[in-house]
């Protein structure tokens, strides 16, 4: 089993609170850091003011790394020393190893306490980083961790793993690691947070506790404490992803969904929905309006009768994710549209893809994944089950392929970045049915008798089967077709409608359909 290492990373919360969430959502998102290292921050750690040093300690020596971000202020005291210079000297009893990053230039005027903190460990002889902003922060620490990792522990990261990481800093906004005060932990859908811990972590739902269930917000980025209150606030990750109405705080969080009758936009569409909520849950009712504005034939397949999509839905689905997860959220006058016409299905995200990342690259599935907002797009890999680290782009062509249909085209328009499903048209016969959605495949047909293999052709083609229909066309017993048609549903085939000699046998995934 792979150890993990917790990072204890210090700071005075106020003035650093923008550095800490980067810091943590790096480690937490890093597809080498987040397999061996958690992100520590203390005040994420339930624990009443009055308590505060002694709270930090025990949290401290839990932990097997310790990283210090050093600013203007000193902070909060302790008796003789700060909060933050208190902990740096218990890790330094721990003998743990001490990562320090310092913010600003060596002339910067800072405070009295914080001058001194620097002149100490200078003397104890700990080597720190400089950084101007997040993004030289983020590769100092990487590097540092890295480093770590593989002196002490023997632990390296593949060329693949550095190079994602490399892209995925440089292209990293700063949009969903702020530290906002609109909307309280309270206030926010628990039950779509509790789906999604749940995913991450899997485990089930009801094993989660409201501790569990904080903690597991607070890891990935989506919740921050303020410092000198017991108030627990959204990022604006947390907003996006888990408050009732995100539009409400950020106007461009919204998909604006429209089904036109012809195959060109108009003023009058036939169906139209401004979808808000949660994000993982508008994924789910973008989806579903897709599915109630395009055709489902019902095909015959063997022994089967099958409702089948127009597009793959799973290809259709992740367009939608990508479009939530890397989109351009500084963008605040514009939301992700969705257009649905007789022949084709477009999904367009503000923003182009960032660099190094092409629409040639991605055209020909030659790149490797970065994420302008990786918070987001982890959190929706785990709710989606969709895998994060590959290419999203590759399995939808595949979808599409496998269902009978053109690839999907990729392209820009006035600042958005497009993907389009081009539909069957009229040839609804080119729609494959994979083997994976049939009810009957070759190894459970060859467990049927013969009189079972007539009564699910029947049902294929009609819908519905009767015992009256049994007995008469196979010339058999009512206890005999009873004895089958109970089989076939006891092998989830065929579900019962009705009592008595009014009941009914349809097909068990066609009940919504009969």
């Amino acid at each position: 089993m792979t150890q993990v290492f917790r990072i204890f990373v210090s700071s005075v919360q106020k003035e650093l609170e923008d550095e800490r969430l980067i810091i943590q959502n790096l480690v937490s998102t890093d597809p080498f850091l987040s397999a061996h290292c958690t992100p520590v921050l203390y005040e994420y750690e339930p624990a009443s003011p009055d308590k505060a040093i002694e709270g930090c300690l025990k949290t401290l020596d839990s932990c097997q790394v310790y990283l210090l971000i050093i600013g203007v202020q000193y902070g909060t005291f302790t008796g003789e020393l700060s909060i933050t210079h208190t902990e740096y000297h218990r890790a330094r009893e721990e003998k743990l190893p001490i990562l320090a990053f310092i913010k600003g230039s060596r002339e910067m005027d800072r405070e009295e306490g914080t001058d001194a903190f620097l002149r100490e460990l200078e003397v104890d002889g700990f080597k720190y980083k400089r950084f101007g902003n997040v993004i030289e922060l983020q590769k100092e620490v990487r590097e540092a961790l890295v480093k770590l990792l593989k002196d002490r522990f023997g632990i390296a990261p593949t060329s693949d793993e550095n190079l994602i990481a490399k892209q995925t800093i440089e292209a990293t906004s700063t949009f969903e690691s702020q530290p906002l005060t609109r909307i309280l932990w309270k206030d926010l859908d628990h039950k779509v947070a509790r789906q999604l811990v749940a995913a991450a972590e899997n485990r089930k739902e009801d094993e989660l506790s409201s501790a569990d269930l904080l903690a597991g917000a607070m890891l990935r980025g989506l919740i921050w404490a303020s410092p000198g209150s017991e108030e627990y606030y959204a990022t604006a990750a947390g907003i996006v992803l888990l408050a009732k109405d995100p539009s409400a705080v950020f106007p461009q969080c919204r998909v604006l969904a429209d089904a036109y009758r012809g195959s060109e936009p108009d003023g009058e569409p036939r169906d139209h929905e401004d979808i808000r909520g949660p994000m993982p849950l508008v994924i789910d009712r973008a989806v579903a309006f897709i599915d109630r504005n395009t055709r489902h034939p019902m095909k015959v397949i063997g022994l089967n009768r099958v409702r089948v999509g127009e597009y793959p839905v799973e290809a259709l689905r992740e367009a939608l994710v990508n479009a939530v997860a890397h989109r351009q959220y500084e963008d605040a006058g514009r939301k992700i549209i969705l257009e649905v016409f007789p022949d084709r299905v477009i999904v367009s995200s503000p923003g182009l893809p960032p660099a190094p990342i092409t629409l040639a690259n991605l055209r020909k599935g030659n790149y490797r994944p970065c994420s302008r907002n990786p918070v987001l797009a982890q959190c929706l890999s785990y709710f989606h089950r969709i895998e994060e680290r590959g290419s999203g782009f590759r399995r939808m062509r595949d979808q599409m392929l496998n269902h009978g249909l053109d690839k999907p085209l990729i392209g820009t328009d006035t600042g958005y970045f497009q993907v389009t499903f081009p539909g069957p048209g009229e040839n609804l016969d080119r729609i494959l049915v994979p083997e994976t959605i049939l009810l009957v495949t070759p190894a459970i047909e060859v467990q049927l008798n013969e009189r079972q293999k007539e009564i699910l052709k029947h049902v294929a083609v009609t819908g519905s089967v009767t015992t009256g229909w049994c007995m008469e066309t196979l010339n058999i017993s009512r206890d005999t077709a009873h004895r089958n048609l109970v089989d076939l549903v006891k092998r989830n085939i065929l579900v019962s409608q009705g009592s008595g000699r009014g009941v009914i046998y349809v097909l068990r995934e066609n009940i919504s359909d009969s």
